[in-house]
């Protein structure tokens, strides 16, 4: 009964102490609100803070502001897109059109002995050079004189401000605008270009994209003979140069032989060194023939050793002229020994040789130019013809105004958070 009664007491002190900090933490609360905020309740002789219920919800000032800002920035451009695109905007129809440039694959007689048409022909890049060629202004100006672009997309001016021109425009600013009613598309693996050419009717779509790949084969019959003229030119130019260069090798070598008198020197030297063998050959005879004397005679002073003898050093001293002669005496006009006279020969006949083969070389390239310029390397392959719409595609109504309206709400709620957390932070 005394441990029961000992509980008891502890837990009646915890729960005075319990209700002396809620009282003490209730009123330090309550120094910051009013009366009509708070009101205390005394409940088991506790102190309990009781708040007042709170009133039906209102719109705040920034929420009028977001929702202002959202009619704004949100359903405002849509409604403008929506109306435009539906009332005002005029039909395009688009004629799509498949070209590609292809090079001339048979191989002519002269590129199949030399294989020099690499160097006078050829249509690498074309493609891309095509690809430009349709989005540049050149073009603009030379259908404008066929087919009037001003007054064509100018007809809905001024009620179809966005898709249509001035009648007074510029060649820069229908150029501008001529690059929003085309859309060629490239692929550089397959060189294959798709154009897609946009109009107010059928019939005028189909024209442009007619007149667009006339110009553009137009384009590439002056590419082709622009090559041919370049090559042609080029294979000239080289023909001379090498026909001079052969002239003046040869005329060179029939200076020296005038000049040395020896047509040849390496002859020249060989039948020096017949000469010298002929006499090396004489020299040996002599030298056996005194050696059966001196068998056969025991006199010494006999006449015919004496006269062998005498052979024998006239030979000898032959030989040694003839060496001297080969290698320093002087041997034609203008005082020029074998050695000089040799290295002379063999550079003037090198450079003939390679005049020679250099005139071969350049009447081949002109044989291949020639027959290049014969036949059109290049030139232009339709696989799709333009087409003849029958739908207005364009413009694209429900697309533009579903991107207006997602550009839209993103650009608002960037905006609305982008503001709170300045907010916050202020």
């Amino acid at each position: 009964m005394n441990d029961n009664a000992t509980l008891k007491t502890e837990r009646q002190k915890q729960r005075e102490a319990r209700n002396k900090r809620a009282e003490r933490n209730a009123r330090a609360e309550a120094n910051t609100k009013t009366d009509a905020d708070i009101t205390f309740d005394q409940t088991d002789g506790a102190t309990v803070l009781t708040h007042p219920v709170a009133g039906p919800a209102t719109l705040k000032p920034r929420h009028w502001g977001l929702f202002i800002s959202f009619l704004v920035m949100v359903m405002l451009p849509v409604i403008t897109v929506g109306v435009y695109m539906s009332f005002i905007a005029q039909d395009q129809y688009a004629s799509n059109a498949g070209i590609t440039v292809r090079q001339e694959e048979t191989q002519s007689a002269t590129e199949l002995l030399g294989g020099l048409a690499q160097f006078v022909g050829g249509g690498g890049g074309t493609a891309d050079v095509l690809y430009e060629f349709i989005q540049s202004q050149v073009i603009v100006e030379q259908i404008d004189e066929t087919f009037s672009l001003r007054d064509h997309y100018s007809q809905s001016w001024p009620r179809d401000p966005l898709y249509s021109i001035w009648p007074d425009a510029t060649i820069e600013e229908l150029h501008r605008f001529w690059l929003r009613m085309i859309s060629p598309s490239f692929d550089k693996n397959t060189g294959l270009l798709l154009l897609q050419v946009r109009a107010r009717d059928p019939q005028s779509a189909q024209t442009i994209a007619s007149l667009v790949i006339s110009e553009s084969e137009a384009m590439i019959n002056r590419l082709n003979e622009n090559a041919r003229a370049d090559s042609m030119r080029n294979a000239e130019i080289d023909l001379d140069t090498a026909l001079e260069r052969l002239r003046s090798a040869r005329a060179a070598m029939t200076e020296f032989r005038a000049r040395t008198q020896i047509v040849d020197p390496q002859a020249d030297v060989q039948g020096r060194m017949g000469v010298l063998n002929n006499l090396q050959q004489q020299l040996a005879q002599a030298l056996v023939d005194n050696d059966l004397l001196l068998r056969t005679v025991d006199n010494p002073n006999d006449p015919r050793l004496r006269q062998l003898q005498q052979r024998i050093d006239v030979i000898r001293a032959r030989i040694a002229d003839e060496r001297q002669n080969f290698a320093q005496q002087d041997v034609t006009v203008d005082d020029t020994d074998y050695p000089q006279l040799i290295a002379q020969f063999e550079s003037l006949r090198v450079d003939q040789e390679f005049a020679e083969q250099t005139y071969r070389a350049a009447l081949t390239a002109m044989d291949a130019a020639r027959s290049n310029a014969e036949r059109q390397s290049l030139y232009l392959a339709t696989f799709v013809r333009p087409t003849l719409p029958q739908s207005a595609l364009y413009p694209q109504r429900v697309l533009l105004t579903f991107l207006t309206a997602v550009f839209a709400l993103l650009t608002w709620a960037m905006s609305a958070m982008i503001f709170y957390s300045l907010r916050d932070r202020g």
